[in-house]
C-alpha cells in the first residue's frame, strides 16, 4: 500500500487514507451562519476522497470574527448549519473536523479580496478588537486591541469550552483549536504580541498559560475517546527561530500531558517583518522535529502541494497526516488525482459509484 493511502487511527477514529484538507476560510457567511455555499465547498472536499475535511476557523464569539463574514458556533442557532455540513461530509465517508478560534487583534478585518485590511470599529461592521496587550500587529492591520482583563481571559476560555460543546452536539469527530497564525491563542504566546507582567505574560510558561488553561478546560468537555487536537505556529521566522521552536516544543509536551492527540504544525505570522522560506514541504523538517521531541503526530499544511511530495512526508516518518488546501480548491477530487498519479490500484475506490464507474470503465477519450 502507498504510504499516503494507509490508514490513519486516533482514538477512536480512523481515516480512510492521510488526506486531510486542512480549515480553509470562506468569508461566506451572514451572522455566522453557513449557506449552500459551505454546505456544497465542504462535501465536495469529502466526496473526491479525503479522508478528513476540517470545516474553516469558527469564531467563539462575534468579536472572535476575522471578519464580519466567518462563521460562527457562539450561539445554540449556529449547530443546525453546521450539522448539515457535518453530515455531508461524513455521508461521503470522510471524518468531519472544525476549527473553532478567535481572532484576537486580527480581528474585524475586511476580506482578503476587499483589501484584507482592518475595519475601523468606528466603522460600519468593525468592532474594537482584544489581545493578550495594547499592541498592533502593524502593516495592513494598525488597529491597537484592547488588552484583556482576567475578566475577559475567563469569558473567552468559557467560549472555547462553549464552541466545543456545540461542535460536539453538531456531529463532528475532530476538534481542532486554532492556537496558530497571530490570532488570539497565538498572540499570548508570542513575544512580539505579549508585552503583560502578570501570570499570562513574561518568559515561555507565562506566555503559553492562556493556551494550556484553553486546551484543559476544552479537555473537560471534550470525550476522551474523540481526537483533540491544536493548530499551532511553532516558528516565527524572525531571527529566534531555535529559542521559539524549542519553546514551542516543550509547550507542546504540555499540550499532550494535558490531553492533546494530535498537532497540525504552523508559522506563528505574529509579526510582519518575518522572513519565511517559503517553498515545497518547507515545514516538514519542523513538523517531524516537533513529532520526534514531543512524541506527538503531526500534520503541516504549508507548501504540500504533489502527490509523490506528500507521500514522501509520510513515508519519511516527517508527517503523519498531510493538510493538502490549495490543491483542493483547484481539484476538489485531488485525492483520486493523487492516487491516479501514485499508481493505486483501481484508484476510483475513493470516489462515490456515480463518479467511480465511468472514471473505471473508460478512457479519457472515451468520455462522451
Amino acid at each position: 500500500m502507498t504510504a499516503l493511502f494507509e490508514q490513519f487511527s486516533l482514538k477512536d477514529v480512523t481515516l480512510r487514507n492521510r488526506i486531510a484538507v486542512p480549515p480553509m476560510c470562506q468569508y461566506s457567511a451572514e451572522d455566522g451562519f453557513t449557506n449552500q455555499w459551505h454546505e456544497a465547498n465542504y462535501q465536495s472536499f469529502a466526496r473526491g476522497g479525503a479522508g478528513l475535511v476540517i470545516v474553516e476557523a469558527t469564531a467563539v464569539s462575534p468579536e472572535g470574527r476575522i471578519t464580519p463574514n466567518c462563521l460562527g458556533i457562539w450561539k445554540n442557532e449556529h449547530v443546525s448549519g453546521l450539522k448539515n455540513i457535518a453530515e455531508r461530509i461524513k455521508s461521503q465517508g470522510a471524518v468531519a473536523g472544525i476549527q473553532i478560534a478567535h481572532a484576537g487583534r486580527k480581528a474585524s478585518a475586511n476580506r482578503p479580496w476587499e483589501g484584507d485590511d482592518h475595519i475601523q470599529p468606528s466603522e460600519e461592521n468593525g468592532w474594537q478588537p482584544i489581545g493578550p496587550s495594547a499592541k498592533a500587529f502593524g502593516a495592513h492591520l494598525p488597529v491597537t486591541p484592547t488588552e484583556m482583563t482576567k475578566a475577559d481571559i475567563e469569558r473567552v476560555k468559557a467560549d472555547f469550552v462553549k464552541g466545543a460543546e456545540r461542535a460536539l452536539e453538531a456531529g463532528y469527530e475532530w476538534l481542532e483549536l486554532h492556537f496558530a497564525h497571530g490570532y488570539l491563542a497565538q498572540s499570548f504566546f508570542s513575544k512580539h504580541a505579549n508585552k503583560r507582567t502578570d501570570e499570562y505574560g513574561g518568559d515561555a510558561q507565562g506566555r503559553g498559560r492562556f493556551l494550556l488553561e484553553t486546551l484543559s478546560a476544552v479537555r473537560e468537555v471534550w470525550p476522551e475517546n474523540l481526537p483533540l487536537t491544536v493548530r499551532f505556529g511553532v516558528i516565527e521566522y524572525d531571527g529566534e527561530d531555535e529559542q521559539t521552536l524549542s519553546e514551542s516544543i516543550e509547550l507542546i509536551k504540555q499540550f499532550k500531558e494535558i490531553g492533546a492527540d494530535f498537532v497540525s504544525v504552523s508559522v506563528g505570522f505574529n509579526t510582519p517583518e518575518a522572513n519565511i522560506p517559503w517553498g515545497p514541504a518547507f515545514l516538514a523538517p519542523v513538523a517531524k522535529r516537533v513529532r520526534d521531541e514531543a512524541d506527538i503526530p503531526v500534520a503541516t499544511a504549508w507548501g504540500v502541494d504533489t502527490p509523490e511530495l506528500a507521500n514522501e512526508t509520510i513515508e519519511n516518518q516527517q508527517l503523519d497526516v498531510v493538510m493538502v488546501g490549495r490543491m483542493h480548491l483547484t481539484n476538489p477530487h485531488w485525492t483520486y488525482y493523487a492516487a491516479k498519479q501514485l499508481g493505486v490500484e483501481k484508484p476510483s475506490w475513493v470516489m462515490p459509484a456515480p463518479y467511480a464507474h465511468w472514471l473505471e470503465r473508460y478512457a479519457p477519450s472515451d468520455e462522451r
